[in-house]
Protein backbone atom coordinates (compact mmCIF):
# COMPACT_ATOMS: atom_id res chain seq x y z
CA UNK A 1 0.00 0.00 0.00
CA UNK A 2 1.34 3.41 -1.01
CA UNK A 3 1.33 6.08 1.71
CA UNK A 4 0.91 9.68 0.53
CA UNK A 5 2.05 12.82 2.31
CA UNK A 6 -0.75 15.38 2.13
CA UNK A 7 -0.82 19.09 2.98
CA UNK A 8 -4.01 20.05 4.82
CA UNK A 9 -5.15 23.62 5.51
CA UNK A 10 -4.68 24.22 9.25
CA UNK A 11 -5.20 28.01 9.45
CA UNK A 12 -6.50 30.87 7.33
CA UNK A 13 -3.66 32.62 5.53
CA UNK A 14 -2.66 35.97 7.00
CA UNK A 15 0.04 37.64 4.92
CA UNK A 16 2.60 35.28 3.44
CA UNK A 17 1.84 31.57 4.02
CA UNK A 18 3.70 30.05 6.96
CA UNK A 19 4.68 26.49 7.77
CA UNK A 20 2.14 26.24 10.59
CA UNK A 21 -0.68 27.22 8.21
CA UNK A 22 -0.54 23.59 7.08
CA UNK A 23 -0.69 20.14 8.62
CA UNK A 24 1.37 17.48 6.84
CA UNK A 25 -0.41 14.15 7.26
CA UNK A 26 -0.10 10.65 5.83
CA UNK A 27 -2.90 8.87 3.98
CA UNK A 28 -3.00 5.40 2.46
CA UNK A 29 -3.58 5.32 -1.29
CA UNK A 30 -5.54 2.36 -2.64
CA UNK A 31 -4.23 0.58 -5.76
CA UNK A 32 -5.68 1.87 -9.04
CA UNK A 33 -8.75 0.19 -10.49
CA UNK A 34 -9.56 -0.22 -14.18
CA UNK A 35 -9.41 3.18 -15.86
CA UNK A 36 -7.36 4.69 -13.02
CA UNK A 37 -3.72 5.72 -12.68
CA UNK A 38 -1.39 5.94 -9.67
CA UNK A 39 0.89 8.97 -9.84
CA UNK A 40 3.78 10.42 -7.84
CA UNK A 41 3.98 14.22 -7.64
CA UNK A 42 7.22 15.92 -8.67
CA UNK A 43 6.11 19.59 -8.73
CA UNK A 44 3.33 21.55 -6.99
CA UNK A 45 1.81 24.76 -8.33
CA UNK A 46 1.58 27.90 -6.18
CA UNK A 47 -0.88 30.43 -7.61
CA UNK A 48 -2.58 33.65 -6.41
CA UNK A 49 -6.10 32.23 -6.82
CA UNK A 50 -5.41 29.72 -4.04
CA UNK A 51 -5.82 32.38 -1.34
CA UNK A 52 -9.37 33.15 -2.46
CA UNK A 53 -10.42 29.53 -2.88
CA UNK A 54 -8.94 28.30 0.38
CA UNK A 55 -10.66 31.10 2.30
CA UNK A 56 -13.92 29.33 1.48
CA UNK A 57 -12.66 25.81 2.18
CA UNK A 58 -13.16 24.10 5.55
CA UNK A 59 -10.04 23.74 7.66
CA UNK A 60 -8.60 20.27 7.21
CA UNK A 61 -9.19 20.34 3.45
CA UNK A 62 -6.35 19.21 1.20
CA UNK A 63 -4.54 22.23 -0.23
CA UNK A 64 -5.77 22.80 -3.77
CA UNK A 65 -3.55 23.16 -6.81
CA UNK A 66 -2.35 21.63 -10.02
CA UNK A 67 0.53 19.19 -9.85
CA UNK A 68 3.01 17.69 -12.26
CA UNK A 69 3.52 13.98 -11.67
CA UNK A 70 4.98 10.73 -12.99
CA UNK A 71 2.80 7.71 -13.60
CA UNK A 72 3.76 4.89 -11.22
CA UNK A 73 1.12 2.34 -12.19
CA UNK A 74 -1.58 2.48 -14.82
CA UNK A 75 -4.82 0.59 -15.39
CA UNK A 76 -5.44 2.47 -18.62
CA UNK A 77 -3.74 1.50 -21.88
CA UNK A 78 -3.27 5.16 -22.81
CA UNK A 79 -0.86 5.76 -19.90
CA UNK A 80 2.36 3.98 -19.04
CA UNK A 81 4.66 4.02 -16.04
CA UNK A 82 7.02 6.97 -16.36
CA UNK A 83 4.62 9.20 -18.33
CA UNK A 84 4.65 12.86 -17.32
CA UNK A 85 1.16 14.14 -16.47
CA UNK A 86 -0.60 17.17 -15.03
CA UNK A 87 -3.59 16.90 -12.70
CA UNK A 88 -5.62 19.05 -10.35
CA UNK A 89 -5.24 16.76 -7.35
CA UNK A 90 -3.88 19.24 -4.82
CA UNK A 91 -0.78 19.18 -2.67
CA UNK A 92 -0.12 15.48 -2.13
CA UNK A 93 2.85 13.25 -2.88
CA UNK A 94 0.85 10.38 -4.43
CA UNK A 95 -2.67 10.02 -5.77
CA UNK A 96 -4.93 7.70 -7.74
CA UNK A 97 -7.12 9.40 -10.32
CA UNK A 98 -9.38 8.53 -13.24
CA UNK A 99 -7.28 8.68 -16.39
CA UNK A 100 -9.72 11.09 -18.05
CA UNK A 101 -8.72 13.72 -15.46
CA UNK A 102 -5.06 13.59 -16.49
CA UNK A 103 -3.27 15.66 -19.10
CA UNK A 104 -0.33 13.80 -20.63
CA UNK A 105 2.61 16.16 -21.11
CA UNK A 106 4.30 15.38 -24.42
CA UNK A 107 5.11 18.83 -25.82
CA UNK A 108 8.17 19.91 -23.81
CA UNK A 109 11.18 20.69 -26.02
CA UNK A 110 14.40 18.87 -25.15
CA UNK A 111 16.31 20.57 -22.35
CA UNK A 112 13.33 22.58 -21.07
CA UNK A 113 12.70 22.20 -17.31
CA UNK A 114 9.68 20.00 -16.65
CA UNK A 115 8.37 22.50 -14.09
CA UNK A 116 7.47 24.87 -16.94
CA UNK A 117 4.55 22.54 -17.76
CA UNK A 118 2.86 24.18 -14.76
CA UNK A 119 3.80 27.68 -15.89
CA UNK A 120 4.41 29.32 -19.25
CA UNK A 121 4.07 25.98 -21.09
CA UNK A 122 1.00 24.99 -19.07
CA UNK A 123 -2.32 26.52 -18.08
CA UNK A 124 -1.01 30.08 -17.42
CA UNK A 125 0.82 30.15 -20.75
CA UNK A 126 -2.17 28.82 -22.67
CA UNK A 127 -4.41 31.38 -20.98
CA UNK A 128 -2.04 34.16 -22.02
CA UNK A 129 -1.55 32.94 -25.58
CA UNK A 130 -5.13 32.18 -26.54
CA UNK A 131 -6.59 35.03 -24.50
CA UNK A 132 -4.40 37.59 -26.21
CA UNK A 133 -4.28 36.23 -29.75
CA UNK A 134 -7.56 34.34 -30.24
CA UNK A 135 -9.92 36.23 -27.93
CA UNK A 136 -8.20 39.62 -27.94
CA UNK A 137 -7.24 39.33 -31.63
CA UNK A 138 -4.08 41.36 -31.10
CA UNK A 139 -2.77 43.27 -34.12
CA UNK A 140 0.83 44.40 -34.58
CA UNK A 141 1.38 48.00 -33.51
CA UNK A 142 -1.40 48.09 -30.93
CA UNK A 143 -0.72 49.15 -27.35
CA UNK A 144 -1.40 46.43 -24.77
CA UNK A 145 -2.15 47.34 -21.16
CA UNK A 146 -1.55 44.43 -18.78
CA UNK A 147 -2.94 44.53 -15.24
CA UNK A 148 -1.41 42.10 -12.77
CA UNK A 149 1.49 42.09 -15.21
CA UNK A 150 3.97 40.38 -12.90
CA UNK A 151 1.76 37.32 -12.45
CA UNK A 152 2.01 33.98 -14.20
CA UNK A 153 -0.43 34.97 -16.95
CA UNK A 154 0.24 38.69 -17.21
CA UNK A 155 4.00 38.36 -17.56
CA UNK A 156 3.56 35.97 -20.48
CA UNK A 157 0.91 38.21 -22.09
CA UNK A 158 3.37 41.09 -22.11
CA UNK A 159 6.17 39.08 -23.66
CA UNK A 160 3.93 37.62 -26.38
CA UNK A 161 2.65 41.12 -27.18
CA UNK A 162 6.23 42.38 -27.57
CA UNK A 163 7.07 39.49 -29.90
CA UNK A 164 4.02 40.44 -31.97
CA UNK A 165 5.22 44.04 -32.33
CA UNK A 166 3.05 45.77 -29.76
CA UNK A 167 3.84 48.51 -27.26
CA UNK A 168 3.31 47.01 -23.80
CA UNK A 169 2.46 48.80 -20.56
CA UNK A 170 2.29 46.82 -17.33
CA UNK A 171 0.85 47.50 -13.88
CA UNK A 172 2.13 45.64 -10.83
CA UNK A 173 1.93 45.96 -7.05
CA UNK A 174 5.53 46.74 -6.02
CA UNK A 175 8.62 48.53 -7.29
CA UNK A 176 10.44 45.18 -7.33
CA UNK A 177 7.82 43.76 -9.70
CA UNK A 178 8.02 46.88 -11.85
CA UNK A 179 11.75 46.29 -12.23
CA UNK A 180 11.07 42.71 -13.23
CA UNK A 181 8.63 43.83 -15.94
CA UNK A 182 11.25 46.12 -17.42
CA UNK A 183 13.66 43.18 -17.52
CA UNK A 184 10.95 41.25 -19.39
CA UNK A 185 10.93 43.95 -22.07
CA UNK A 186 7.78 45.91 -21.14
CA UNK A 187 7.96 49.40 -22.67
CA UNK A 188 6.61 50.96 -19.50
CA UNK A 189 5.68 49.65 -16.07
CA UNK A 190 4.06 51.27 -13.04
CA UNK A 191 3.39 50.45 -9.42
CA UNK A 192 -0.38 50.85 -9.11
CA UNK A 193 -0.02 51.41 -5.35
CA UNK A 194 2.04 54.57 -5.78
CA UNK A 195 0.95 55.90 -9.19
CA UNK A 196 -2.43 57.43 -10.08
CA UNK A 197 -3.36 55.17 -12.97
CA UNK A 198 -6.12 57.44 -14.28
CA UNK A 199 -3.69 60.34 -14.63
CA UNK A 200 -1.06 58.19 -16.30
CA UNK A 201 -3.67 56.84 -18.73
CA UNK A 202 -4.74 60.36 -19.65
CA UNK A 203 -1.12 61.37 -20.23
CA UNK A 204 -0.70 58.55 -22.71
Amino acid sequence: MVVAKVFKIAKRFQGLPKEDDFDLVEEEVAPPKDGEVLCKTIFLSVDPYMRVYTAKSPLGTTMIGEVLARVVESKDANFNAGDLVAAGEGWRSHFVVESKKLEKITHLPEGVPESLALGCLGMPGRTAYFGLLDVGELKSGETVLVNGAAGAVGSVVGQIAKIKGSRVVGYAGSDEKVGMLKEFGFDEAFNYKTVDLSERSEER
